[in-house]
């Protein structure tokens, strides 16, 4: 135990593992609030059942594509738009959006496979048990193995201008395990209850919930942010 805390400190990962905890600290509560309220609304305002009904009969009718359009709108348009427009932006041109915003579309593919995966696995209830068990493997095993790397790997060749000669020159492999083990630890604080809200809700809306959280997340944390985010 000795060592690896040794091995923190030594790459001073815990203090960052700090600092990013607190800059996700109020978008947390704030998506926390927002989640809440929708799940309330939904179970205990009839008057909003007809709105959630158009939602989910969006969904189940388009599937994959609907999932890969309003993740690529919510989780890319919006934000990419929301930087460009207040310079906290770096990158500019036709070609960085695109490849942003197609980014976001496959993401919201890949999310919705592995909402499907957990709805084989564990059923589509939204029973205490099977809410905390799709919590933990997507927060321990999607999110650390899959989820983390790729965004982490996605988001430093981003600022390398989407150039993979630049971007293999910026990060040594050492430095992108860093940056994924604090991205992963320091969004755990946020996600594990906002995933755990996700899956409150029926399985037809839990994209499109993942989606507002997603699209706040992203805002709320460039805000807070003492620097321009990376």
């Amino acid at each position: 135990m000795s060592g690896i805390l040794d091995w923190f400190r030594s790459r001073n990962l815990m203090h960052r593992i700090i600092a990013g905890v607190r800059t996700n600290m109020i978008p947390g509560l704030v998506l926390w609030t927002m989640g809440v309220f929708l799940v309330a609304t939904y179970y205990w305002g009839e008057f909003s059942r007809p709105w959630f009904d158009q939602i989910s009969t969006l969904k189940k009718t388009y599937g994959f594509a609907y999932s890969a359009v309003s993740t690529c709108f919510f989780g890319g348009l919006i934000p990419y738009l929301f930087m460009q427009i207040t310079g906290r932006d770096p990158l500019k041109g036709l070609w960085s959006g695109v490849i942003f915003l197609g980014y976001w579309a496959l993401r919201g593919i890949d999310v919705d496979a592995f909402y499907r995966l957990q709805a084989i696995i564990f059923g589509t209830g939204v029973d205490l048990r099977t809410i905390a068990s799709k919590v933990l493997v997507d927060q321990f095993l999607y999110c650390v193995f899959w989820a983390s790397p790729i965004t982490a790997i996605f988001y430093t060749w981003r600022e390398a201008g989407f150039s993979i000669k630049r971007w293999k020159g910026t990060k040594t492999w050492s430095e992108l395990f860093d940056m994924i083990l604090i991205f992963t630890v320091t969004t755990w604080v946020v996600w594990i209850p906002g995933t755990a809200i996700i899956y409150s809700l029926p399985y037809s809306l839990q994209i499109p919930l993942f989606n507002l959280t997603l699209c706040f997340f992203v805002i709320l944390v460039s805000v807070f942010s003492r620097k321009k985010p990376e």
